[in-house]
């Protein structure tokens, strides 16, 4: 039986980690959980209770970037490791200052007492030099840097996307337009059913895929 893969489509955690199971070609069974009712048999899996979460025969992955790392070691036939250690760097700037700014800008009823105007500024300077660096990919060519990061640019994109298109950051959104518009994205994003116990399972990537 192929892993299962606990997801939730629009989680940025959740579709990096979909994206590097779809590249690897490595099937997982995915079952898509409802946040505000979370099934038992995810919360019995999952230490954190958070997505994506991953159950193999002998381990659970519970952090997105282990479990892209797990499955391009097991198929990265289009070299997403081939990275300089720079990458992981900016992978934990993306996780660490740029997340808490994103989510102090979008969530911002969250955080009464902070101020999210400045917290885009602190975001918008995170964009500005991955800008700087982006050719047509952040080291050009497809690496896990680009996969980790572009859900959260997502994220951020559609929090004021005139205010974003606004902004002087040509590489930056011809790279986050690309991805959008991609094959890759079409793949991880479909409306997937909430899965229950004896559902029939959800297999990705899609065999259609798996066959090119």
């Amino acid at each position: 039986m192929p892993p299962i893969l606990y997801t939730f489509r629009r989680c940025p955690y959740a579709m990096r980690a979909r994206l590097a199971i779809d590249v690897a070609l490595t099937p997982v069974h995915l079952r898509e959980v409802k946040l505000a009712a979370k099934p038992k048999a995810f919360l019995d899996a999952s230490p954190s209770a958070t997505v994506p979460c991953l159950v193999t025969d002998t381990q659970t992955i519970d952090e997105s970037r282990d479990i892209m790392l797990w499955a391009l070691a097991q198929h990265d036939p289009e070299g997403w490791l081939d990275m300089p250690a720079e990458g992981h760097a900016l992978i934990d700037l993306c996780d660490g200052p740029f997340k808490h700014a994103l989510d102090r800008t979008k969530y911002a009823t969250r955080y009464p007492d902070e101020d999210p105007i400045t917290h885009r500024a602190e975001a918008a300077t995170f964009l500005s030099d991955l800008n700087a660096r982006i050719t047509t990919h952040v080291f050009g060519h497809p690496t896990l840097a680009d996969a980790a990061i572009l859900p959260f640019v997502r994220q951020f994109a559609f929090i004021d996307k005139p205010w974003f298109d606004a902004q002087d950051w040509p590489n930056l959104q011809n790279w986050l337009a690309r991805f959008l518009h991609s094959d890759a994205f079409a793949r991880i994003m479909p409306k997937f059913p909430i899965w229950a116990p004896g559902d029939a399972p959800v297999t990705l990537p899609a065999t259609a895929h798996q066959a090119h």
